[in-house]
């Protein structure tokens, strides 16, 4: 496993509520195009189902520092002419009760398949360099724990999701579907403030293990979600 530099200097740092205002401009107003198209889970420390979510990060988490992994599974992507198709990024986020007031705690797992090249080019849109969903993101951010290349195996099993990462992470959820649905329908929040989408399964972990960046938790049995995601800048 290696280290890779993730510069968050083009970052600049604003206000929640001018960030979410954001999210209803046309462009985004940076110069280089760039797209992505895959999947999407999360796995965190609240209990079904998470109130950062569903308060776009205005209400505070179940517990007194939520602990996060969100994994995307790149089907199809170019960034700046470089092809970054079938490669996964993984963010882990320690941060507050109440995500909304920053100081986010940030860790960054780059696909060990990726080239130097590929990896540069992702860590840009994933630190929010490039414009897009992370850059809303990115001025929450206070620390940056590192940013480690690791192998990373991504499994999309019907309603079933799971990820390792090296040694350090193993996570899967399980979309939830109610007993009293005869046909199986998965249950979803929809219209949520979400960098993936705005639409999100309900789910839960069925196992889930991290020993990464300094932190160790097991968020066996809480919340989960997944979904499609399609970006571009």
């Amino acid at each position: 496993m290696s280290s890779l530099p993730l510069d968050l200097s083009l970052t600049r740092r604003r206000s929640w509520k001018m960030l979410t205002a954001d999210q209803n401009e046309s462009s985004w107003g940076w110069l280089m195009a760039w797209q992505l198209q895959g999947r999407y889970f999360e796995n965190c420390s609240c209990d079904m189902v998470c109130p950062c979510t569903t308060s776009a990060l205005t209400m505070p988490a179940d517990y007194d520092r939520c602990r996060v992994v969100l994994v995307f599974h790149v089907d199809s992507g170019v960034v700046e002419d470089v092809d970054v198709s079938d490669l996964t990024v993984a963010v882990l986020a320690d941060t507050p009760q109440l995500m909304a007031d920053g100081n986010w705690r940030v860790g960054v797992f780059m696909d060990a398949a990726a080239s130097q090249e590929q990896a540069e080019k992702l860590g840009a849109v994933f630190a929010g360099q490039l414009g897009g969903p992370m850059a809303m993101l990115a001025p929450l951010i206070s620390e940056m724990l590192g940013v480690q290349s690791a192998p990373i195996e991504y499994v999309e099993d019907g309603r079933r999701h799971r990820v390792r990462i090296g040694d350090e992470v193993e996570i899967e959820i399980e979309d939830f579907v109610p007993p009293q649905t005869p046909e199986g329908e998965v249950e979803k929040l929809t219209g949520m403030f979400h960098p993936a989408n705005s639409t999100l399964t309900i789910a839960r972990a069925t196992a889930s293990r991290v020993n990464a960046f300094g932190l160790q938790f097991d968020n066996t049995g809480k919340n989960g979600h997944s979904a499609p995601f399609s970006w571009a800048a």
